[in-house]
């Protein structure tokens, strides 16, 4: 079956459709997002990690409130980290490239290049937008460097786990939760969104 995020219920501020969630005390990355969980308390972080290869195997993910539509960014942005990591000789390399990676600029809901503005409300204000953008890169930075840490800890060379860089591969890259990748959800929602209204445009016609 396919996992949503357990903090879909939990109390937060919403932004962009997105629920900002505390993160567990043991978290090292700056951002708005509060390190208040208790260390032995699963947060959106550890889902994202837990769930990734389960997720990975489904064609369908619908999000059932705004921890889900977190789960589905930091889903992707652990697949990116994985083509990244495939070239790291060691754990401290993978943290490296993990970091660089959180660094870069990337697209939040409302921005131009977003593929998912069909299913992400536009944050209400440009303060709500840096607030969603500086806790995503929060985010971005603390799951890198548990992805790290957990994709390494599993060979006996200090290298990046077969069993997570699997997830890299182009016939898997195509496959998010095991079916349409969420570009490819996007261009079919908007082609029916098209097909819809040249339907109800030309029944108005006949009218």
């Amino acid at each position: 079956m396919v996992y949503h995020s357990t903090l879909n219920e939990e109390p937060a501020r919403i932004v962009g459709g997105c629920s900002l969630l505390p993160l567990r005390v043991t978290t090292k990355a700056k951002g708005p997002a509060m390190c208040t969980l208790p260390a032995d308390k699963i947060d959106i972080v550890e889902e994202t990690l837990n769930y990734f290869k389960a997720n990975m195997l489904y064609r369908n993910f619908e999000p059932q409130g705004g921890a889900d539509r977190v789960l589905i960014f930091l889903t992707l942005f652990t697949q990116q980290c994985l083509k990244r990591l495939e070239k790291a000789a060691s754990r401290e390399d993978a943290v490296r490239i993990v970091m660089a990676l959180a660094q870069e600029r990337f697209d939040i809901p409302g921005d131009a290049g977003f593929l998912f503005n069909a299913f992400y409300p536009k944050p209400a204000t440009s303060a709500e937008a840096e607030s969603l953008r500086t806790y995503l890169k929060q985010l971005r930075e603390e799951l890198g460097v548990r992805l790290a840490e957990r994709a390494c800890s599993m060979s006996a060379d200090g290298k990046p786990s077969k069993h997570w860089l699997i997830f890299r591969q182009k016939e898997v890259s195509r496959k998010v939760f095991g079916g349409l990748n969420y570009g490819t959800v996007f261009t079919l929602a908007s082609m029916r969104a098209k097909i819809f209204l040249s339907l109800l445009s030309t029944l108005e016609g006949l009218l």
